[in-house]
Protein backbone atom coordinates (compact mmCIF):
# COMPACT_ATOMS: atom_id res chain seq x y z
CA UNK A 1 0.00 0.00 0.00
CA UNK A 2 1.29 3.47 -0.91
CA UNK A 3 1.26 6.13 1.81
CA UNK A 4 -0.66 9.36 1.34
CA UNK A 5 2.64 11.24 1.00
CA UNK A 6 3.70 9.08 -1.93
CA UNK A 7 2.25 9.67 -5.35
CA UNK A 8 1.72 6.86 -7.82
CA UNK A 9 1.20 7.93 -11.41
CA UNK A 10 -2.41 8.44 -12.44
CA UNK A 11 -3.95 8.80 -15.85
CA UNK A 12 -5.10 12.35 -15.14
CA UNK A 13 -2.02 13.65 -13.32
CA UNK A 14 -1.24 17.14 -12.11
CA UNK A 15 1.37 19.24 -13.91
CA UNK A 16 2.23 20.94 -10.60
CA UNK A 17 3.57 17.79 -8.97
CA UNK A 18 6.92 16.06 -9.38
CA UNK A 19 5.32 12.74 -10.32
CA UNK A 20 3.66 14.27 -13.37
CA UNK A 21 6.66 16.38 -14.45
CA UNK A 22 8.98 13.36 -14.16
CA UNK A 23 7.16 11.31 -16.81
CA UNK A 24 9.14 11.08 -20.03
CA UNK A 25 12.45 10.18 -21.60
CA UNK A 26 15.56 11.98 -20.36
CA UNK A 27 19.06 12.17 -21.87
CA UNK A 28 22.06 12.77 -19.61
CA UNK A 29 23.76 16.16 -19.96
CA UNK A 30 26.20 15.86 -17.05
CA UNK A 31 27.20 13.56 -14.19
CA UNK A 32 29.36 15.23 -11.56
CA UNK A 33 30.75 13.77 -8.33
CA UNK A 34 31.93 16.27 -5.70
CA UNK A 35 33.57 15.70 -2.31
CA UNK A 36 32.48 17.71 0.74
CA UNK A 37 35.54 19.95 0.21
CA UNK A 38 34.41 20.76 -3.35
CA UNK A 39 36.88 18.50 -5.19
CA UNK A 40 35.51 16.96 -8.38
CA UNK A 41 36.04 13.18 -8.73
CA UNK A 42 35.73 11.18 -11.93
CA UNK A 43 34.13 7.77 -11.53
CA UNK A 44 36.36 5.61 -13.79
CA UNK A 45 33.98 2.82 -14.83
CA UNK A 46 31.67 5.22 -16.71
CA UNK A 47 34.00 8.21 -17.08
CA UNK A 48 33.21 11.88 -16.66
CA UNK A 49 30.84 12.12 -19.64
CA UNK A 50 28.82 8.89 -20.08
CA UNK A 51 25.96 8.44 -22.53
CA UNK A 52 22.72 7.72 -20.68
CA UNK A 53 18.95 7.61 -20.93
CA UNK A 54 16.37 7.27 -18.18
CA UNK A 55 12.64 6.68 -18.69
CA UNK A 56 9.73 7.19 -16.28
CA UNK A 57 6.19 6.20 -17.31
CA UNK A 58 2.79 7.07 -15.83
CA UNK A 59 2.32 3.58 -14.38
CA UNK A 60 5.31 3.80 -12.02
CA UNK A 61 7.87 1.99 -14.20
CA UNK A 62 11.35 3.26 -14.95
CA UNK A 63 14.52 2.14 -16.77
CA UNK A 64 18.03 3.58 -16.89
CA UNK A 65 21.05 2.84 -19.07
CA UNK A 66 24.55 4.34 -18.81
CA UNK A 67 27.55 3.74 -21.09
CA UNK A 68 31.11 5.02 -21.01
CA UNK A 69 31.68 6.90 -24.27
CA UNK A 70 34.94 5.12 -25.05
CA UNK A 71 34.66 1.39 -24.39
CA UNK A 72 37.60 0.50 -26.67
CA UNK A 73 39.74 -0.66 -23.76
CA UNK A 74 38.86 -3.34 -21.25
CA UNK A 75 37.30 -2.06 -18.04
CA UNK A 76 37.66 -3.84 -14.79
CA UNK A 77 34.46 -4.71 -12.97
CA UNK A 78 34.29 -2.34 -10.02
CA UNK A 79 32.14 -2.52 -6.95
CA UNK A 80 29.32 0.00 -6.88
CA UNK A 81 29.57 2.93 -4.52
CA UNK A 82 27.33 3.04 -1.49
CA UNK A 83 23.71 3.82 -2.42
CA UNK A 84 24.48 3.08 -6.07
CA UNK A 85 24.63 0.35 -8.71
CA UNK A 86 27.71 -1.13 -10.38
CA UNK A 87 28.81 -0.74 -13.99
CA UNK A 88 30.20 -3.76 -15.84
CA UNK A 89 32.69 -3.19 -18.68
CA UNK A 90 31.73 0.48 -18.95
CA UNK A 91 27.97 -0.20 -18.97
CA UNK A 92 25.23 -0.05 -16.35
CA UNK A 93 21.54 -0.79 -16.81
CA UNK A 94 18.60 -1.41 -14.51
CA UNK A 95 14.81 -1.13 -14.42
CA UNK A 96 11.93 -1.43 -12.01
CA UNK A 97 9.23 0.58 -10.30
CA UNK A 98 9.25 3.98 -8.68
CA UNK A 99 7.22 6.06 -6.24
CA UNK A 100 7.40 9.79 -5.62
CA UNK A 101 7.31 11.49 -2.21
CA UNK A 102 6.00 14.92 -3.19
CA UNK A 103 6.64 16.52 0.20
CA UNK A 104 10.31 15.55 0.33
CA UNK A 105 11.01 15.78 -3.43
CA UNK A 106 12.44 12.27 -3.50
CA UNK A 107 11.88 9.30 -5.77
CA UNK A 108 12.32 5.76 -4.47
CA UNK A 109 13.12 3.11 -7.06
CA UNK A 110 12.90 -0.64 -6.58
CA UNK A 111 15.12 -2.50 -9.03
CA UNK A 112 13.40 -5.51 -10.58
CA UNK A 113 16.26 -6.12 -12.99
CA UNK A 114 19.89 -4.96 -13.12
CA UNK A 115 23.04 -5.71 -15.07
CA UNK A 116 24.84 -6.39 -11.79
CA UNK A 117 22.83 -9.25 -10.29
CA UNK A 118 23.47 -8.18 -6.68
CA UNK A 119 21.37 -5.07 -7.31
CA UNK A 120 18.17 -6.92 -8.25
CA UNK A 121 15.70 -5.98 -5.51
CA UNK A 122 17.70 -2.95 -4.36
CA UNK A 123 15.72 0.06 -3.15
CA UNK A 124 17.35 3.42 -3.93
CA UNK A 125 16.13 6.90 -3.00
CA UNK A 126 17.12 10.03 -4.92
CA UNK A 127 16.35 13.73 -4.63
CA UNK A 128 14.78 14.81 -7.92
CA UNK A 129 13.73 18.19 -9.25
CA UNK A 130 12.17 19.02 -12.62
CA UNK A 131 12.32 22.59 -13.96
CA UNK A 132 10.90 22.85 -17.45
CA UNK A 133 12.73 20.27 -19.54
CA UNK A 134 15.58 19.76 -17.06
CA UNK A 135 15.67 16.94 -14.51
CA UNK A 136 18.23 17.08 -11.72
CA UNK A 137 18.95 13.98 -9.64
CA UNK A 138 21.13 14.18 -6.53
CA UNK A 139 22.44 11.32 -4.39
CA UNK A 140 25.12 10.64 -1.81
CA UNK A 141 27.49 7.81 -2.75
CA UNK A 142 31.20 6.99 -2.57
CA UNK A 143 33.99 7.50 -5.07
CA UNK A 144 36.02 4.63 -6.52
CA UNK A 145 38.57 5.15 -3.73
CA UNK A 146 35.87 5.09 -1.02
CA UNK A 147 35.50 8.83 -0.32
CA UNK A 148 31.98 10.18 0.26
CA UNK A 149 30.74 12.19 -2.73
CA UNK A 150 27.56 13.89 -3.83
CA UNK A 151 26.61 12.93 -7.38
CA UNK A 152 24.53 15.35 -9.42
CA UNK A 153 23.04 14.14 -12.68
CA UNK A 154 21.48 16.70 -15.02
CA UNK A 155 19.15 15.43 -17.73
CA UNK A 156 17.37 17.04 -20.72
CA UNK A 157 13.88 15.90 -21.72
CA UNK A 158 13.96 14.23 -25.13
CA UNK A 159 10.56 12.58 -25.12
Amino acid sequence: MVSQRTTVMSAQGNADNLAERLVGTWQLRSRIDMTASGERCVEPTLGDDPLALVFFDRCGNFAAQFMKRDRSTAHQVATGGSNNTRAVDGYDAYFGSYAVDEERGVVTTTLRGALAREHVGAVLTREMHVAGDTLTITLDTTSSDGRPVTRTLTWARVG
